[in-house]
């Protein structure tokens, strides 16, 4: 039976997850330089391990609430195929092996707004909703200028 590992966090309410192949690492809330113009899920901008990468308050782009500053507050850094990001999370504080047949299918991955949720963790007594960084990031309106952006930054 093969096993993935997940980073679990929350965002509002919610427990989420991300394959852990995608996390570089999790950081504090800190040291954010806004930009303006962007869209209003971006955060700004921050350097990590030498790299300028976006920051997304995932929070607002899961329930168009902006997350409240709080010590509890991570960042967790992760990279897709184009870009490296990170996320501002209310916590960060478990990774977990999740043996396959505890991954669920979820009928609302087809729905288009929400395709990035790609299944569900049946855990014992909690649900966890499983996120694909890759997807999320095609799903959301300007990134691709938030791409082109960081392209051209200098390091």
């Amino acid at each position: 039976m093969e096993e993935k590992k997940v980073v679990i966090f929350k965002v509002a309410n919610g427990e989420y997850s991300v394959d852990v192949s995608y996390v570089i690492s999790i950081e504090k809330e800190e040291q954010i330089t806004p930009v303006p113009q962007l869209p209003s899920f971006v955060r700004g901008i921050r350097k990590v391990r030498d790299e300028l990468i976006p920051v997304i308050d995932l929070q607002m782009v899961l329930y168009n609430q902006k997350t409240e500053e709080d010590e509890n507050n991570k960042l967790i850094v992760a990279r897709t195929e184009d870009i490296s990001f990170a996320m501002i999370v209310s916590d960060a504080k478990e990774i977990l092996d999740i043996k396959e047949e505890v991954i669920k299918e979820v009928g609302i991955s087809a729905y288009q707004k929400t395709e990035y949720i790609t299944g569900v963790l049946n855990l014992e007594n909690r649900l966890v909703l499983m996120l694909d960084p890759n997807v999320l990031l095609e799903t959301l309106e300007g990134v691709k200028d938030i791409k082109d952006y960081m392209k051209n930054q200098p390091a």
